[in-house]
């Protein structure tokens, strides 16, 4: 079969989801989705509603059943349902009462591999093609795409256990579309790279292209990283983003940028020492390792432990910055440097070098616990930071984040405000 481009519609807001799929079927999608939090949201008039408007579309349901599965199926099927979603790790009778179901109405079932562990993927796809269902799918979750997971090794196993084409989900763009038909994949269920899109038409089309010409066509942004990949796109985010990612969390009160226009991101080494006291300060230059940021606890008060001249030296040891919950000095200078540098205080005073203190302990900066090898990024909001162990995954979340503002800022541009583009009265809290 020709690979299929199917759109995951997940948005709360019906009129939204209209939009990005009005212009990504003139962009060659095949398949709209009503997706989980559009069903939830707005109910199966999403459904009746992507039926009216696009009456030669195959329209799918991802219902996620998990049980009733004749009721919820027949539901979504009179709703306009050409496709109806049923978890595969329902029970077996569920699956049978979708499939039934399905059939009086001239629908299919796809049955839905997520949650089933890997090395039981196959056995399971195998043991709900012989149920009846229409359709596999391989899904690497949401939560799951945030830590850096990659669908395509469970979707290797399954395509070659069945007979039935699958469908493959989760962070596919027009880079990796290709791959996903590489191993075998029959539809292509693509999400953010198209709805968080500025133009879905266009990311649609590039898709498109993509899955039919077998060529991979690079982007920017829709990609997931692991650990080991994470600059590349903390460069590209906001602290903003990340303290949205995190919940609205993860600032460092208080401390705020030397100067406009400063990026910095890196791994902590951390310092305490006593107010006034720029011993260990400057010796954590010495012992820190390129790329890393300083992070500096001298209890929120002045003198200075940091100035111009330890600035040259972090330069020469390339470090990414210093966070100081205290004071700097010489600050016209470091501005001439360019070095980015963020204080609770400035101040023309410094004090003595007395050598109190520890290097590489943890400490409290900014209201926040800071441990060496935590993430710290800056601008000219302020500072966040991030857990060692949680930065691939914020990391993505935070890309997300920034993928739905790039998306909502081209709504408003054509016309509207955040207010209206959110539907803001209706999802306040009552």
């Amino acid at each position: 079969m020709k690979p299929i481009l199917q759109l995951a519609l997940d948005f709360i807001n019906l009129n939204r989801a209209l939009k990005v799929a009005e212009a990504a079927v003139k962009g060659g999608v095949d398949w709209l989705e009503a997706g989980t939090p559009l069903i939830k949201s707005e109910g199966l008039d999403a459904v009746r509603e992507l039926r009216k408007r696009f009456p030669k579309v195959t329209i799918v349901a991802d219902m996620k059943i998990m049980d009733v599965g004749r009721i919820e199926t027949e539901a979504a099927a009179k709703a306009g349902a050409n496709v109806v979603c049923v978890l595969a790790a329902a029970s077996d009778s569920t699956i049978r009462e979708c499939v039934l179901a399905a059939k009086n109405y001239g629908a299919k079932i796809e049955a839905d591999l997520i949650e089933i562990k890997e090395r039981e993927v196959d056995q399971r796809a195998k043991e709900v093609e012989k149920l009846g269902v229409d359709y596999i799918g391989v899904h690497c979750a949401i939560d799951e795409q945030m830590q850096g997971k990659d669908v395509f090794s469970k979707l290797r196993k399954v395509a070659q256990a069945v007979k039935i084409p699958v469908a493959a989900a989760g962070g596919i763009n027009s880079q990796t579309a290709t791959r996903a038909v590489k191993s075998g994949a029959g539809i292509i269920i693509v999400g953010g790279a198209i709805t968080k899109a500025q133009d879905p038409r266009q990311a649609a089309r590039r898709i498109k292209t993509a899955i039919t010409t077998g060529k991979e066509i690079k982007t920017k942004l829709f990609q997931r990283v692991s650990a080991g990949d994470v600059y590349k796109i903390l460069k590209q985010l906001s602290t903003a983003n990340l303290s949205d990612a995190m919940h609205r969390s993860g600032d460092l009160k208080g401390l705020v940028p030397l100067y406009p226009g400063i990026k910095m991101a890196g791994p902590a080494l951390t310092v305490r020492t006593y107010p006034g006291d720029w011993a260990k300060s400057v010796e954590a230059v010495d012992l820190a390792q390129a790329g890393e940021v300083l992070v500096i606890d001298a209890g929120g008060v002045g003198p200075a432990v940091w100035g111009e001249l330890t600035t040259h030296g972090a330069i020469q040891r390339k470090l990414c910055g210093i966070v100081i919950d205290g004071a700097l000095r010489d600050s016209a200078e470091i501005r001439k440097l360019k070095f980015p540098a963020f204080s609770r205080l400035v101040t023309p005073t410094a004090g003595e070098p007395k050598g109190f203190g520890e290097i590489g302990v943890a400490v409290i900066v900014g209201g926040m616990r800071v441990e060496s090898g935590d993430w710290i990024v800056g601008d000219d909001d302020g500072v966040v930071v991030i857990p060692q162990g949680q930065v691939a995954e914020i990391a993505n979340r935070a890309m997300g984040v920034l993928e739905q503002e790039n998306r909502i800022r081209a709504e408003i541009d054509s016309g509207s405000t955040l207010a209206k583009v959110i539907e803001l009265l209706r999802w306040e809290k009552k």
